[in-house]
């Protein structure tokens, strides 16, 4: 009997065999679609194929079918009991492995899940794959392939020796015996199978995780089960202590279990970090050539920068998500964000507020940790010490720069990209700390322009706001709260975060305060989740690694999580991280969208304004603007240098003797011509000539030339051009004048060779020709007449209106009027008596004027006679020389003679004369040097000035302003949020 019974074992034995080398073929097929990482078994009733299999060790055993169970001759003193005992056992062997099967099955789906959200993310990387590797399934037929596998009793060579599977037969032997030693047998096969299946899944890491993902779930249910069987009732009091020493040793077991879950999870994020920066710094084969993509973060965090310069005119406000990093000054804040980042990033002080702007951190990954500001191309290099102090000092100069007027925080945003290995995508706002009370040294405003600025903020609908609250303070002390349970009432986008765990734990006096905060109970504010961090010992020296430490080393010793209080999920700044990342990522889907609609409304709008307003107008924003204003002012500086020679020393001539003529009259001639002969006139010209030459003349030629090269430059700027001109560009032409004008420097060695060429000019005393004769007395008389009319004018304002005008205009003279008038006439008698009278009126002379007026009844003041006598005598002495002028006009013949034997003496002409050469050669020279130097560097100088303006946007807003430029200015941003949100959908869409 027990002969055959092994016989018929072993033919059983061997026939699963061969069914069982048919798996593995089955089993390639489908994990090509599915992609299972555990080991299938064949189960007795299997399962379809698309649910998970079994994971029971009974599934080792060869299916028993109902035609073979009667063979079974080791059993004939039972003869009569059996068929019973063998149909009760085979029905609860049943629901045995069914239950494992759906256990198991559930467990295995439950973690591939997690580790399928948990796998790095390569889809930015397919690039590096050739595209023809993706197309394969198109080229080759993978059904064929696998049917020309070898077949499977070729396969089941390969395979473990499934004849030792037969010993497990000695296991029925006990299993079908009577008692409860079947149930004990039982138990130890299936405690065998696991510690089986447990050596088979730590072959690998994975393996690994898996089953400490099953004892932490054990522990827990042994756990809940021990601390239910604490509190049942009073029958138990006697075994309380050693169920609450149990309880105590589970949650100790779960904690070790999960911080070694933990330390595992670590080992594989530094793994797939490493990973990670070697596919991005790979560049093998010429793969890496092209430019890459932009990521998704860094598209997203590009309109989130136009959006934030965009002014929303038309009722399109910025809805996008961000996460809002708000709290109370000194709650952690920048610690919390800096643990985010991986990296000391933010100025840090005792006490103080160091956070006075906005600042938006765009968190993405990258082969290399460094930081980068979004107008600037230098990159920080955050695993060195001076970069990162070099960073800090340049987001607190961002920060003090942007506080202006007295203020102690700003509006103003800066912006800045984080980019590592490991790094979770997001994007954060990180908030000046809300205050309760403004201390000395802060504007009196700045309670008020914080809280502004957080609403500001967080009444997007769409924003993530991440409130710190600090946990080492009273709860009661917190303001934030309260501020975002306004904003969030219902904490649909809220989530918590308390700080300073462990200096909580150490000063509060009931950790079940620690646990309210956690669940939600002691503040009013709701909230998406909680979470409780340490972000180090308070040294502000202290590196991320050593606070990481730190931090896993205080929570792995913590009472908050040995009793309850805190759940494992709920504590590191790592978990909170990737908590954060997906609530962001969650967000973003949702809402993307429904603002590319909006913006797509808003464009429309714009254009269609546009059309209306300006039709024969093309779309030009203010950059566009200022570029062909800098073409336009470049080609009117161009222009100057081709003004003619003639019309420059035109200009200059004229120009220059404007304002030297009356110091030539006055100071030169006047004297001169009081001398009484010839030779004394020559030596005092000579003289005044010289001394004028030396200290004044070419000083003034060059300011000359340089007020008439502004004049020249002022005439084309602002030179209408008919249809053509565009006034939208006059200020900014006026702007780059003056700019270009206060920034010129005449060359000062100028006047050096002027001086000498202005002395050899004014020694020449030879007159050529007659015509030059005639010139210099046409220069003369035309000098002469100029001043007489002035000088008319004058004593016509001295003594008033005379009796015509009186007469036609009914005006009348004033008494002071009237009393010069009286002085004019008793002066002008004395002049027709002696003609030849000097310039200068005697103190007798005047005392005799006063008398003689006192004789009418007219008081006079000595100062008031010398005063009008000064005009009087001017008058009278330029009516003398216009008439020897007119003499002179004969006297060229006597003056190559010298004047000999001739009463007439032209000396004067001959003065003139000198001083219009001079002239003519001053202007030549100073034409010389503006043409070949002068415009050039103020051509320079405009280019400089446009380049200068052109970096500077403030300044081109002010200077090209109107409803024109601002309707292109929103049209432009409009249009290119728009594109940036649509590339942002497409690539969106793609990474799903």
């Amino acid at each position: 009997m027990l002969r055959a019974a092994r016989v018929v074992c072993r033919n059983l034995v061997n026939k699963r065999s061969v069914q069982e080398t048919k798996f593995p073929l089955h089993n390639l097929h489908f994990r090509r679609h599915h992609h299972h990482f555990l080991p299938s078994f064949r189960c007795r009733r299997p399962l379809p194929r698309t649910s998970p299999l079994c994971y029971s060790t009974l599934s080792r055993l060869p299916p028993q079918r109902s035609r073979l169970l009667p063979v079974s001759y080791g059993y004939q003193t039972q003869r009569h009991f059996w068929v019973a005992r063998l149909a009760s056992r085979l029905l609860k062997l049943r629901y045995l492995v069914l239950g494992s099967a759906v256990g198991g099955g559930y467990t295995a789906k439950k973690t591939y899940d997690q580790w399928k959200e948990m796998f790095p993310d390569l889809s930015e990387y397919k690039w590096i794959v050739p595209d023809f590797v993706w197309e394969l399934d198109e080229h080759i037929d993978f059904d064929k392939f696998s049917k020309s596998l070898p077949d499977a009793e070729e396969l089941a060579k390969l395979l473990p020796d499934f004849e030792k599977l037969g010993e497990s037969f000695s296991l029925l032997k006990g299993w079908f015996s009577s008692g409860s030693g079947g149930e004990t047998v039982f138990k130890a096969t299936d405690s065998q199978g696991f510690d089986s299946a447990e050596k088979q899944y730590k072959k690998g890491l994975l393996g690994e995780l898996i089953l400490l993902q099953q004892q932490i779930q054990q522990h827990e249910e042994d756990a809940r089960r021990a601390s239910g069987n604490v509190n049942t009732g009073n029958s138990q009091q006697k075994r309380k202590a050693s169920d609450k020493e149990k309880v105590d040793q589970l949650q100790e077991e779960l904690l070790r279990t999960q911080l070694k879950y933990q330390r595992i999870l670590e080992r594989l994020e530094k793994e797939n970090k490493e990973l990670r920066k070697f596919v991005l710094q790979k560049d093998d084969k010429g793969i890496h050539q092209r430019k890459l993509k932009k990521s998704l973060i860094d598209l997203y965090s590009e309109v989130l920068d136009i959006l934030s310069d965009y002014d929303a005119n038309y009722n399109t406000q910025d809805h996008l998500p961000r996460v809002i990093v708000v709290g109370d000054q000194s709650a952690g804040k920048t610690s919390v964000l800096e643990m985010i980042a991986q990296a000391r990033i933010f100025p840090r002080g005792s006490g103080e507020m160091m956070t006075r702007s906005p600042v938006k951190v765009t968190l993405s990954e990258g082969p290399h940790h460094v930081a980068m500001f979004k107008d600037s191309s230098r990159e920080f290099d955050l695993t060195k010490e001076e970069d990162l102090a070099a960073l800090r000092d340049e987001i607190e100069i961002r920060m003090r720069k942007s506080v202006k007027n007295g203020q102690t925080v700003s509006p103003e945003t800066i912006s800045l990209s984080v980019k590592g290995p490991g790094i979770q995508r997001m994007v954060l706002v990180d908030l000046p700390g809300v205050i309760s009370t403004v201390t000395s040294g802060m504007a009196p405003d700045t309670k008020e322009t914080i809280f502004s600025i957080s609403k500001a903020y967080m009444q997007n609908p769409n924003a993530i706001i991440l409130c710190i609250q600090d946990g080492s303070v009273d709860a009661e002390r917190s303001i934030v709260t309260d501020l975002v349970s306004q904003m969030d009432p219902q904490g649909r986008r809220t989530i918590f975060v308390l700080t300073k765990v462990d200096l909580a734990e150490k000063n509060v006096a009931s950790p079940n305060r620690i646990q309210q905060i956690i669940e939600g109970k002691l503040f009013p504010m709701k909230a998406l989740g909680y979470f409780a961090v340490v972000t180090g010992k308070g040294n502000n020296n202290e590196s991320i690694e050593s606070i990481k430490d730190y931090e896993e080393e205080f929570f792995q010793g913590s009472s908050l999580l040995k009793n309850g209080m805190l759940k494992a999920h709920q504590v590191t700044t790592k978990n909170l991280s990737l908590a954060v990342s997906d609530c962001f990522w969650k967000m973003v889907r949702e809402s993307v969208e429904q603002q590319a609609d909006a913006f797509k409304a808003t464009r429309f709008n714009l254009e269609t304004e546009w059309k209306n307003n300006y039709p024969r107008l093309r779309e030009l924003d203010r950059n566009e603007l200022f570029e062909k204003a800098k073409n336009e002012i470049l080609d009117e500086v161009i222009s100057l240098s081709q003004v003619t020679p003639k019309h420059w020393e035109e200009i200059l001539q004229k120009t220059l003797w404007e304002r030297v003529s009356t110091h030539v009259i006055e100071n030169i001639y006047l004297p001169a011509a009081q001398t009484m002969n010839s030779g004394t006139f020559n030596t005092t010209v000579d003289i005044k000539l010289k001394q004028w030459t030396d200290k004044q003349l070419p000083h003034k030629a060059v300011e000359v030339a340089w007020d008439t090269l502004q004049q020249e430059f002022s005439r084309f700027m602002t030179e209408r051009k008919g249809k053509e001109h565009d006034d939208i560009f006059d200020k900014l032409k006026a702007s780059v004048k003056e700019e270009s004008i206060k920034r010129h420097k005449w060359n000062e060695q100028a006047e050096d060779s002027l001086r000498v060429i202005q002395h050899n000019a004014l020694e020449d005393r030879s007159i050529s020709d007659k015509q030059q004769w005639d010139a210099a007395i046409y220069f003369m008389e035309e000098t002469l007449q100029s001043r007489l009319r002035d000088t008319e004018s004058v004593i016509r304002d001295m003594v008033g209106p005379d009796w015509k005008e009186r007469w036609l205009n009914w005006t009348s003279r004033s008494l002071e009027q009237s009393t010069r008038n009286e002085t004019k006439k008793e002066l002008e008698k004395m002049l027709n008596v002696n003609e030849d009278h000097p310039a200068y009126i005697a103190n007798d002379e005047v005392t005799t004027v006063r008398k003689n007026l006192e004789t009418r009844g007219v008081e006079v003041d000595p100062v008031l006679i010398k005063d009008t006598w000064h005009q009087v005598y001017r008058r009278h002495f330029l009516k003398s020389a216009l008439g020897h002028c007119n003499l002179c006009r004969r006297g060229f013949y006597y003056y190559q003679r010298h004047f000999v034997d001739s009463e007439l003496e032209c000396n004067d002409v001959v003065l003139f004369w000198r001083i219009q050469r001079m002239l003519g050669i001053t202007a030549n020279t100073l034409r010389q040097q503006l043409t070949n130097s002068e415009v050039r560097r103020l051509e320079k100088n405009v280019k400089e000035v446009l380049e200068d303006f052109a970096e500077d946007s403030e300044k081109k807003v002010n200077l090209l302003t109107g409803k024109r430029v601002q309707l292109a200015e929103d049209l432009k941003k409009v249009r290119e949020i728009q594109e940036k949100l649509e590339a942002f959908i497409e690539a969106l869409h793609q990474e799903k």
